[in-house]
């Protein structure tokens, strides 16, 4: 997919301008935006491209060591809200973001930030697997490298190995280090980008339709990983699937149309939705 379309996200598809004035009485998000213990704190975050309001007035806090997943219809603006998190739409050129975004408790949207140790503090797995042209080992130790965060390579070594131990790729890869990373399955270069992102020690993970390129098999390895990593990290994911959303995470978030329309408990919003917008899409009747 086009990331600049895919990010622009405005198409209404068949919905009227009547539909879309009703749809919008909501009188903001339902459901509870704030975490007790909340990694990052996001507060009416809207994002422009040109005149296109793709986000609008979106709050929501990001909790310490949970798994949220973002859902949504397509063009519902989940995957422009996620790569406002670490400032990815910095690098389109129409986009102007406004709000309050902190990653404990320090704003990122200001303009003085280094986008670069911010992006390693909040690491972007992409929809597809993007390895760099490079040896599975330099894979991973291109981070910590750029970074300084070793001191001999005895260390990095020692780190490339943990890396790819938590992104559950070591016993496969082990003995073949020096091979390319393009040259690994869909799912093994999946948790290669995985063990690439961690390896620079990251607060959060942010996954934007990780599994969407990834056969069932790959997918059920990754989701496990998923898991796995929540213990030490914070995690937002944005999928297509409700399969996927129902089974890795502990909260969802379901956007439409730019407006963050309901959050809460995994398990209630797919059970009982509280708005009528949660529960039409949640029981297919569209998106």
């Amino acid at each position: 997919m086009n990331a600049t379309a895919d990010e622009i996200e405005v198409k209404m598809g068949a919905v009227s301008a009547v539909d879309l004035a009703k749809e919008r009485e909501h009188a903001g998000t339902v459901g509870d935006i704030t975490s007790p213990d909340p990694r990052m704190v996001c507060r009416d975050v809207n994002v422009w491209y040109d005149s296109n309001h793709a986000i609008r007035q979106v709050s929501l806090d990001i909790g310490r060591n949970e798994v949220i997943a973002m859902i949504g219809p397509s063009g519902c603006g989940k995957s422009t809200f996620l790569r406002c998190l670490n400032r990815m739409n910095d690098t389109i050129p129409s986009a102007r973001v406004t709000g309050s975004i902190k990653l404990d408790g320090e704003e990122i949207l200001d303009r003085g930030i280094d986008v670069v140790p911010l992006r390693a503090r909040a690491g972007m797995v992409f929809q597809k697997p993007n390895p760099f042209p490079k040896s599975v080992y330099e894979n991973v130790a291109y981070g910590p490298r750029i970074h300084g965060l070793t001191n001999s390579r005895d260390e990095l070594d020692e780190l490339v190995e943990t890396s790819l131990r938590r992104a559950g790729l070591w016993d496969e890869v082990k003995d073949r280090l020096d091979a390319p990373g393009t040259g690994l399955s869909g799912g093994q270069q999946q948790r290669l980008c995985i063990a690439r992102t961690i390896a620079v020690s990251p607060e959060v993970i942010l996954m934007d339709e990780p599994c969407s390129a990834l056969d069932p098999i790959a997918t059920a390895i990754i989701e496990q990983l998923i898991d796995e990593l929540r213990e030490q990290y914070t995690i937002a994911i944005v999928t297509h699937s409700m399969q996927q959303a129902a089974r890795v995470s502990q909260r969802t978030a379901y956007f439409h149309l730019g407006d963050l329309i309901e959050v809460g408990p995994t398990e209630q919003i797919f059970s009982k939705p509280r708005h009528k917008l949660t529960e039409d899409y949640i029981t297919g009747r569209f998106g």
